[in-house]
């Protein structure tokens, strides 16, 4: 327990969504974690890994330390799919204003976004300047005035930016007043995919909640769809 990975979260991670045992979008996982690894300090991940066991779905997790690279892989079991869309609620958890851009051990932020959150799907956290910047294990995708946008501050994720290869995006400041304009909304992460948002909670105290438009994305990419589905 005596390391910095256990006493201060000095680790950077993350986690590969498996198809019978082929870690899908593993170039563009291994670069961001390159990128977290180079800005803490740590040693530069392994790129082979031992082959994961041939789950039907699986969550692949890498993490490295100042001791090496370690990989754990578990079935990827989230249950049947929300074909009505999910229910997203706005907190006022806030993330590091260095790290957010990273996936480090320092998790804290996003465990305590999601237990506000509770009982909705996912939980957005905001910047210290009042701007939606993330989810508390997926990345928020938003419809304004007709465009796609990535709120900026944020992990990059690589299942969202997956999705959007090809489709027009923008990525810029999100203000928590704008999610009173959202006509559309996805959060994507590999252990849901690209899930569309049925129900926006927590907006600022003269706003009600909002009801929004589902549209599951019309893919087969095995990297995208909801598992199992």
């Amino acid at each position: 327990m005596n390391d910095p990975a256990w006493l201060h979260g000095t680790s950077a991670f993350t986690t590969v969504r498996t198809r019978r045992g082929a870690p899908l979008l593993w170039p563009e996982h291994l670069a961001r974690l390159r990128h977290t690894c180079a800005f803490l300090g740590l040693p530069d991940p392994d790129p082979d890994l031992p082959p994961p066991d041939p789950h039907a779905w699986g969550l692949l997790r890498v993490t490295v330390t100042e001791g090496g690279t370690f990989a754990s892989h578990r079935p990827l079991m989230p249950g049947p799919r929300p074909n009505g869309g999910v229910t997203v609620r706005l907190t006022n958890v806030q993330v590091h204003p260095q790290l957010g851009a990273h996936k480090t051990g320092n998790y804290f932020p996003y465990r305590l976004a999601a237990q506000q959150a509770a009982p909705a799907f996912e939980g957005l956290l905001l910047d210290a300047h009042g701007q939606v910047v993330d989810g508390s294990r997926t990345s928020p995708l938003l419809e304004l005035d007709g465009q796609l946008i990535v709120p900026a501050g944020g992990l990059p994720s690589v299942t969202r930016a997956a999705f959007l290869r090809g489709l027009p995006h923008a990525t810029r400041p999100v203000h928590a007043a704008e999610l009173t304009r959202v006509t559309r909304a996805w959060v994507c992460g590999s252990g849901v995919g690209v899930v569309p948002v049925a129900r926006l909670e927590g907006l600022s105290g003269k706003y009600p909640a909002r009801d929004l438009g589902v549209q599951w994305p019309d893919t087969t990419d095995p990297a995208l769809v909801w598992p199992g589905g």
